[in-house]
């Protein structure tokens, strides 16, 4: 009888380790995880890219519209009690030039002049009055490129000292603004 209760006692004993092949089916479920998490990091990246890249799109524009308005509201008043002088006007271009108090380039009432050249719209921004087109070589000047352009156009109101401006970019947004002077000088 002794034999057989210590040939029992080896049936039930506990195993304190892993098969082969519960290594091999967890080593296999592990994989499958860090790829479909490794796939979905991948995508989290290429979306945060885009989105990163359309932010700055929009606060570039934001800021192309915010400088334009700033421009044309502080707009102040010449000798002449005009505010805006066009030095060329085009079907689908104006070069205007006038003073204005806002300034990007830290200057005290600048001078202003937009204009379009290689289809690109420009932002000149200096201490002398421009009068003509071509411009002078001698001219110490900020100048800020906006962007490419299909039109650019202002127009102004005889009424409210208001502009009317129409900017038509190639691979933004357009602007469409009406914009009042707000300086009364």
């Amino acid at each position: 009888m002794m034999f057989k209760e210590a040939n029992h006692k080896s049936l039930y004993t506990h195993r304190s380790a892993f098969t082969l092949i519960e290594l091999l089916i967890s080593i296999s479920i592990l994989s499958i995880l860090m790829l479909a998490l490794y796939k979905a990091y991948d995508t989290l990246n290429i979306s945060n890219n885009i989105y990163k890249e359309k932010t700055k799109k929009i606060q570039t524009l934001s800021l192309k519209k915010r400088t334009i308005y700033l421009d044309f509201a502080l707009s102040l008043k010449d000798d002449a009690n005009a505010t805006l002088k066009y030095l060329d006007q085009d079907i689908k271009e104006d070069i205007v030039t006038f003073q204005s108090s806002n300034s990007i380039h830290r200057r005290y009432n600048p001078y202003l002049t937009y204009f379009v050249k290689n289809d690109k719209l420009y932002r000149i921004e200096s201490l002398q009055k421009i009068e003509k087109y071509p411009f002078e070589d001698f001219i110490t000047a900020n100048i800020d490129e906006l962007g490419k352009v299909d039109k650019f156009k202002i127009f102004k109101s005889k009424k409210d000292e208001s502009f009317l401006i129409d900017v038509r970019f190639k691979d933004e947004d357009n602007i469409l603004m009406k914009v009042k002077s707000l300086n009364e000088m």
